[in-house]
């Protein structure tokens, strides 16, 4: 018997949350900031990326939100905490 597991899910975004805030610490205090620097990026550069980091939070809250607001509107689908999830067996 084969499985496969496919799922949809905002889990991801406490990740990339996590990953941000870690990623902003360290950027205001310039740690490591030099090894790019050298290397030929510029400063901007990773403002962009924090930038766009914190864009991509945003949208999966965005997203996360929106599941909560519609749970309960599809009674035959299982919406468990943001999250849809589909078995297949082979």
């Amino acid at each position: 018997m084969d499985g496969t597991f496919l799922g949809n899910s905002t889990a991801i975004q406490e990740l990339f949350e996590r990953v941000s805030d870690q990623f902003s610490a360290m950027f205001k205090r310039k740690a490591f900031l030099h090894w790019y620097t050298q290397e030929g990026m510029d400063e901007m550069e990773f403002t962009e990326a924090e930038s766009n980091m914190q864009d991509l939070v945003a949208e999966y809250q965005q997203y996360q939100d929106a599941t909560v607001e519609e749970e309960g509107e599809y009674p035959d689908e299982r919406y468990l905490a943001g999250e849809c999830a589909l078995m297949l067996y082979m």
